[in-house]
């Protein structure tokens, strides 16, 4: 039976013990126009693909796009705040960016388990990104995550 561990700031997660394969998770986010200005600020990434549209209009986008590492980050919020959640801890991500994401897009990240190494306390997840049907982003992680003991 899975059992889910609350955090005194009412997050949840799991510990290694009640982790399967198959479990998943999603967290989905409208980007802005904000997110995409407080993106360029707190990581110094001004390509102008991301800020000037006029810039952008004449690139293959044809358009403003996010940053892809805007979206990227969604995937660890699901890491971080529900499978497996508090406490797991990022070794590795590989990412493959499929499709430029816009202002206005809705994005979901969703997380799969798809193997549990107990002794270590590891757990090998696939990852993914989509606005509607469309993949934006696809790869995998490796998380090492806690304990009961």
């Amino acid at each position: 039976m899975d059992q889910v561990r609350s955090t005194s700031d009412g997050l949840t997660g799991h510990f290694i013990e009640d982790i399967s394969v198959g479990m998943t998770a999603a967290f989905a986010k409208t980007v802005t126009e904000a997110d995409i200005l407080m993106y360029a600020g707190v990581s110094g990434d001004t390509n102008p693909v991301h800020l000037n549209e006029e810039y952008a209009r004449g690139t293959m986008f044809k358009g403003r796009i996010a940053h892809g590492m805007l979206s990227a980050g969604l995937i660890s919020a699901v890491l971080g705040t529900r499978l497996p959640g508090p406490g797991a801890i990022y070794m590795t991500q590989n990412l493959r960016f499929k499709a430029p994401v816009r202002i206005g897009d809705t994005v979901t990240a969703r997380v799969t388990v798809t193997e549990v190494f107990p002794e270590k306390r590891r757990v090998a997840m696939r990852t993914e990104c989509t606005v509607g049907d469309t993949v934006v982003i696809d790869g995998d992680a490796l998380l090492m995550v806690p304990s009961r003991g």
